[in-house]
């Protein structure tokens, strides 16, 4: 299994590196312990290469998109630093295959979340303030063509983030009530609020603390966790513009760089 899990690593980088999208990794591994296993395979070989860990995204946090995959819970991915753009910048064309785009609420840690259980409370203290954030989904998968254990292994098809710049401490917004409305060049394509990520963000940041210590790679202050989308996902095209809206934490912006030729 460790040959397989190596194949499949080599195969999602190659993805990685090419700019072209590779066949599904099912094939090589089955388990979602396997899956996490070729992520951190992957892991490995990013921070040795040189990127700087900044922080986690979770995925499938939407009950119907838990019960497309057949889980009952939510994943992970790492985010890098040389993921994040700035708030109203371009995304150069080919640098995310296959983008989507999703309005999410981003917490900003200024605490370590250690312990083997945590409480609401604490994730609420270690909090330093929320952020709006567009992530920007990408699979190396062709097709996206993807189980389970394909976006576990892909690092839960991460692709880049976007965070607003203006901080929120957690007293001012309540995050569940939260609106959101996401626009594509000015025309609205998604619509959701914090209810829509396993009834709170914060409910999905908890189980990210809890299931990191489990793993041993447990959330540090200054950490950025993307606690999930609000709503539908959208499919990104060059030359698109994105802004999200969400109630309480302002707006964020990206653009999609056209293709060249």
């Amino acid at each position: 299994m460790t040959t397989n899990i190596e194949t499949a690593a080599e195969r999602l980088r190659g993805a990685y590196t090419d700019g072209a999208p590779c066949a599904p990794v099912r094939d090589l591994i089955t388990t979602v312990d396997d899956a996490y296993a070729v992520q951190d395979a992957l892991t490995g070989t990013w921070l040795a290469a040189g990127r700087r860990l900044a922080g986690r995204k979770i995925g499938l946090t939407s009950r119907a998109v838990q019960e497309q995959l057949g889980v009952d819970s939510p994943d992970f991915g790492m985010l890098f630093a040389d993921m994040a753009v700035p708030d109203g910048a371009e995304i150069p064309a080919g640098a995310v295959l296959q983008p989507r785009a999703e309005a999410e609420v981003a917490l900003v840690l200024d605490r370590d979340l250690t312990h083997e259980r945590h409480t609401a409370a604490d994730v609420i203290r270690a909090t330093a303030f929320a952020l709006p954030a567009i992530e920007v989904v990408g699979s190396r998968v062709q097709d996206w063509d993807i189980t389970l254990v394909d976006t576990v292994a892909d690092n839960a098809s991460s692709g880049m983030y976007v965070l607003g710049n203006r901080p929120v401490p957690l007293k001012d917004v309540d995050l569940r009530l939260c609106g959101m409305v996401m626009e594509r060049r000015g025309e609205q394509v998604s619509t959701g609020n914090g209810a829509a990520c396993l009834g709170h963000p914060l409910n999905a940041a908890l189980w990210l603390a809890d299931t990191l210590v489990r793993v041993g790679r447990p959330l540090r202050a200054g950490d950025t966790v993307l606690t999930g989308a609000l709503g539908p996902v959208v499919p990104a095209a060059p030359g698109d513009v994105f802004e999200a809206r969400v109630d309480g934490l302002g707006d964020v912006r990206v653009a999609f760089g056209k293709e060249e030729g």
